[in-house]
């Protein structure tokens, strides 16, 4: 029976980046798939649907390449064939998982995981044929074991997708044929990313959302501006909606949506997304028999990873919320090193979120609204970009940055933007906050211009009344 220092169950961004770093510090150590190296989020999540909105990004700039001095012929999306490229995107980097694994001397086990006592994990086969050198199923030994099975998507009942009527994720991204029409059931980062891409490519898309507003765990001012964005591009948005839907006689949806107010609609669409989150992957692990506890459908832990059973840990999705790539990938190093004893990175920081719709949003720490509930002082700083010399050249002007700071502290509480490029300048404000930055010390920082990152600054110096080109 081989025996392994780690067992790492699940080789997505969180379980892959756990076992390279186990590597790194000297464990031996091996991970255990059974569908696709990367997880959901490298082959049916992030990284395909950002190549497909790569795709409706670069059909928005030649539709409005005109108002550029740029003259060019109507341009035609092919559907497919950005389906072709988001595949290849997805294949390309789960070939590297592949060699980084190789690299780093871990062993991948080809199966469905199962902790059938503390040290014994029991691999059986599952479909699909695991990458070349993959160990067979069988019985394995570790001193410590990683949970990091990730998550799927959640089903609402009447809305099980079949991949005719009612899509998927799965179906929405891998689609052959562009829909006259798409309701898509939730308004989180999922439902709008997908609104933004089937809009942008000609598709009449309707946005319900149960709650009352679209992306509801971002700044209500930020969303609110996300909406207006959207409507737009003419993406209806119902919210305070909930729907159930019956098959039409030809090929679509009779959808009836039910209002805030009781009001009922009628809508009928050829396509029907539901895009109602995800559920953590906690079954068949045999967490129960061994006593792991659990929490609200997830896997308790500690800030490292440790569950209420020593030797096995959980990281990513399926240790709760936020469920994101970049937070299971830092939560992997932190479980990794503590498993060690590394003295280094100790808890997770501060987490970023994206959507990646067209104009960005980004946002890090508290909205206003968790301020205020938290009792505490603080002063809000907004910068418009429509005073950003960068955000005018570029045409992009519809966007903002709002950055809270305690009132004592002077510190960065929350930061939260709406435009071009968001998410590549959210960082910004992680790292202030990660390193304990205050207003003083980011007034005094200079941004290159002209750049949109000065709309960063321009924000700093609005909390406190004293920005330049607002």
């Amino acid at each position: 029976m081989p025996a392994y220092d780690l067992i790492v169950i699940g080789a997505g961004p969180g379980g892959y980046v756990a076992a390279i770093r186990a590597a790194q510090l000297g464990l031996r150590t091996a991970v255990v798939e059974r569908r696709h190296l990367g997880g959901i989020c490298l082959n049916w999540g992030c990284i395909p649907t950002k190549s497909l909105l790569q795709s409706a990004e670069i059909l928005h700039a030649l539709r409005t390449a005109s108002r550029f001095g740029i003259d060019v012929a109507e341009p035609q999306p092919s559907l497919s064939r950005m389906v072709e490229r988001s595949r290849g995107v997805a294949g390309q980097l789960n070939a590297g998982v592949q060699f980084l694994l190789r690299k780093n001397k871990i062993d991948t086990i080809w199966g469905d995981a199962e902790i059938v006592d503390l040290g014994l994990v029991r691999v059986k086969a599952s479909s699909g044929d695991g990458p070349k050198g993959a160990l067979p199923p069988g019985d394995y030994e570790a001193a410590h074991i990683i949970l990091a099975t990730g998550a799927r998507e959640r089903s609402l009942p009447g809305l099980t997708p079949d991949g005719e009527r009612i899509w998927s994720y799965y179906h929405a991204m891998t689609a052959t044929a562009l829909p006259a029409s798409l309701l898509i059931v939730g308004a989180g980062a999922i439902g709008v990313e997908f609104a933004a891409f089937y809009a942008e490519l000609g598709t009449k898309v309707t946005l319900v959302e149960r709650r009352p507003r679209i992306l509801p765990l971002e700044d209500a001012e930020i969303a609110d501006l996300m909406a207006k964005a959207l409507k737009k591009k003419g993406i209806d948005i119902l919210c305070g909606a909930t729907v159930s839907a019956a098959p039409t006689d030809g090929s679509g949806l009779a959808v009836r949506i039910t209002l805030a107010d009781g009001e009922m609609r009628m809508l009928d669409t050829e396509k029907l997304l539901s895009a109602v989150g995800v559920v953590a992957n906690i079954e068949g692990l045999g967490l129960e028999r061994l006593g792991v506890e659990l929490s609200n459908g997830t896997i308790r832990t500690s800030s490292q990873g440790r569950t209420t059973v020593p030797g096995i840990y959980a990281i990513g999705d399926v240790a709760g919320p936020p469920m994101l790539a970049h937070k299971a990938e830092h939560e992997g190093v932190i479980c990794a090193e503590g498993i060690v004893g590394h003295a280094g990175h100790t808890a997770l920081g501060p987490v970023p979120s994206c959507v990646f719709a067209n104009p960005q949003l980004a946002s890090i720490g508290l909205t206003e609204e968790e301020a205020v509930a938290t009792k505490r002082a603080f002063e809000i700083g907004r910068f418009s970009l429509r005073g950003n010399g960068k955000a005018v050249t570029l045409g992009e002007t519809d966007g903002m940055v709002k950055v809270l700071f305690d009132a004592q502290s002077l510190q960065v509480i929350g930061a939260h933007m709406l435009g071009p490029n968001a998410s590549e300048l959210i960082p910004v404000f992680s790292l202030a906050m990660a390193m304990g930055a205050t207003r003083e010390q980011l007034a005094a920082t200079v941004f290159p211009h002209p750049t949109l990152s000065e709309a960063l600054h321009e924000a700093v110096l609005a909390s406190e009344g004293r920005a330049i080109h607002a």
